[in-house]
């Protein structure tokens, strides 16, 4: 499973490659309002420096026009650039001219089985379910996973499919065991896959159990 880092902060982007499992960016309008970032195009070309992957830049646009103009512009900031379009009809569309042309798509907002399987149909490249939104209104967001990957895994479609709206390490845990592609985590969600009490009750106690035996070697000093 490959691991996006879900923000616009070049600190975490930069932290989080450091850690050597930095596969890819995704971003969006409100992680750029986060930053204070009112033009993304300088804050994308950045971030495709760090990381050789794909980085999501998500169109404004909501017609079918619009959003392969927007697209286009979008893909002439660096090689590894993957336009975020939202899954309507329109959107459909533009992912099918994209696709067509050799352009990656995330086709995002995603929210059932069927609107994935028309991503998939339309030639994205990835696809991006929002489970913690599910989540937020009494749904089981990785129950929808589960289902677009057996939909997927049944047509051998070949369109990536992208955890998004993580909320917890549980959502990670249960993408890994589905079998997804992709999970984009926040990076406050990436730093609590790697604690757990038990890891630090153990370094304490071993620290301490050196502290201790170091002691007890050390000479007394002379005076």
């Amino acid at each position: 499973m490959k691991f996006f880092l879900d923000t616009a902060n070049i600190d975490e982007i930069k932290a989080c490659a450091s850690f050597g499992f930095l596969d890819g960016v995704t971003t969006n309008p409100s992680l750029m309002a986060r930053e204070g970032i009112a033009n993304q195009r300088n804050r994308i070309l950045e971030i495709c420096s760090i990381t050789d992957g794909p980085v999501s830049a998500e169109v404004l646009a909501t017609d079918t026009e619009g959003m392969i103009e927007e697209a286009q512009s979008l893909f002439e900031i660096a090689g590894n650039v993957a336009v975020k379009i939202p899954l309507t009809m329109p959107g459909l569309a533009a992912t099918r001219a994209l696709a067509d042309s050799g352009k990656a798509v995330n086709l995002t907002l995603v929210f059932s089985p069927l609107q994935a399987l028309l991503a998939a149909k339309a030639g994205a490249a990835f696809v991006s379910p929002f489970v913690g939104r599910l989540d937020d209104v009494g749904e089981d967001g990785m129950q929808l996973v589960e289902d677009i990957v057996s939909i997927y895994t049944n047509y051998a479609f070949e369109t990536e499919v992208i955890v998004a709206s993580i909320r917890s390490p549980q959502h990670v845990l249960r993408a890994a065991l589905a079998g997804v592609d992709i999970c984009t985590v926040p990076f406050k969600v990436i730093e609590q896959l790697a604690q757990h009490p038990l890891t630090d009750k153990g370094l304490a106690a071993f620290l301490e159990d050196h502290r201790k035996a170091s002691a007890k070697s050390t000479p007394p000093s002379q005076h």
